[in-house]
C-alpha cells in the first residue's frame, strides 16, 4: 500500500519507483516514514538520515527524498551479500531516482566498532533527525546499533527499528524491549504493520516528551490506518497504523 507524503518527489518514487528496487521493506512503511520526515520539517527538525543495512537503497532513497539543503544521507552495509554488485547497484538506483553523490554516503563495512564520530564523518557533523536500523537480527547487534544510534539523534529525532513482531525473528523484539526498559527516556511512537511475512512491521522510537509533537499528527493523517486497539508496548499505549485496519469477528 502506497499513501500519499506531501513530498512531491518522494510520492512519485514510491508510485514508479519503489518496487523497482530490490528490498523487503513495504511502501506502506516507506509512506509513513516520509510523512514522518515532511512533518519533522514543517517544525524546523533539521539533521540528517541514516540506515544500517542499504542493500540496493529501496528505504534509504525514500528516506533521502526527504531531505533539505545542508542534510545528508548515510547509508552503512557490508555490501557484499548475495553479491559484491550490491554497492554498485544501490549507486546505480540513487542516481536513477534523483539522488546526487554529493547528498549522500555509502560506508561500507559493519557497525562493530563504528563510533558516533565515524558514522557522521561523512556529513561533517552534526545530529540525525531519522535513523532506520535494519542490520544483523540478533541481540548483541541490535542493542549496539541502538546504542549507536541514540546518542546521535536530534532531540526530536526518531529511529526506526524493521523486521519488529517478524516470525523468523522472534527474539529479536524481546532485545529491544530490553533496550527500552534500560532506556526509559524512549518510546515506541508507532508500529507500523506489515504487508506480508516479508515486509515486516517496524517501530518507530522517539524520547518521551516528543510524542506529543507526532502522536496527533499520525493519528490524524492516517486516520483510515489505525487499528482501534491499539497496543501496550513497554507499558506505554502505542498506536498501531495497518494497511487494513479490523478487529477480528467473533461468531
Amino acid at each position: 500500500m502506497i499513501l500519499p507524503t506531501g513530498n512531491a518527489r518522494l510520492d512519485a518514487y514510491l508510485a514508479h519507483g519503489y518496487a523497482e528496487v530490490r528490498g523487503m521493506s513495504s511502501g506502506f512503511a516507506a509512506s509513513i516514514t516520509g510523512h514522518l520526515i515532511s512533518r519533522q520539517a514543517e517544525m524546523g527538525i533539521r539533521g540528517h538520515v541514516a540506515e544500517i543495512g542499504t542493500f540496493e537503497g529501496r528505504f534509504f532513497i525514500a528516506m533521502a527524498l526527504g531531505l533539505h539543503p545542508g542534510e545528508h544521507a548515510i547509508g552503512v552495509d557490508v555490501f557484499t551479500w548475495p553479491s559484491e554488485k550490491v554497492l554498485d547497484h544501490l549507486h546505480a538506483n540513487c542516481r536513477r531516482f534523483g539522488l546526487g553523490p554529493a547528498e549522500y554516503t555509502a560506508i561500507k563495512g559493519n557497525t562493530r566498532g563504528m563510533t558516533g564520530a565515524d558514522l557522521l564523518a561523512p556529513a561533517g557533523g552534526g545530529l540525525i533527525r531519522f535513523f532506520h536500523i535494519d542490520g544483523e537480527h540478533d541481540d548483541a547487534n541490535v542493542t549496539q546499533d541502538l546504542d549507536l544510534a541514540a546518542p546521535l539523534m536530534h532531540e526530536h529525532g526518531l529511529i526506526c527499528l524493521d523486521d519488529m513482531l517478524h516470525p523468523g525473528y522472534p527474539e529479536l523484539t524481546e532485545s529491544v524491549h530490553r533496550w527500552l526498559r534500560a532506556h526509559p527516556e524512549w518510546r515506541v511512537l508507532a508500529i507500523l504493520d506489515r504487508e506480508d511475512i516479508v515486509a515486516a512491521a517496524k517501530y518507530v522510537l522517539c524520547r518521551v516528551e516528543s510524542v506529543a509533537l507526532y502522536e496527533k499528527d499520525l493519528l490524524a493523517a492516517f486516520a483510515a490506518q489505525v487499528f482501534p486497539m491499539g497496543a501496550d508496548c513497554v507499558g506505554h499505549f502505542t498506536m498501531v497504523l495497518s494497511p487494513a485496519p479490523r478487529l477480528a469477528i467473533v461468531d
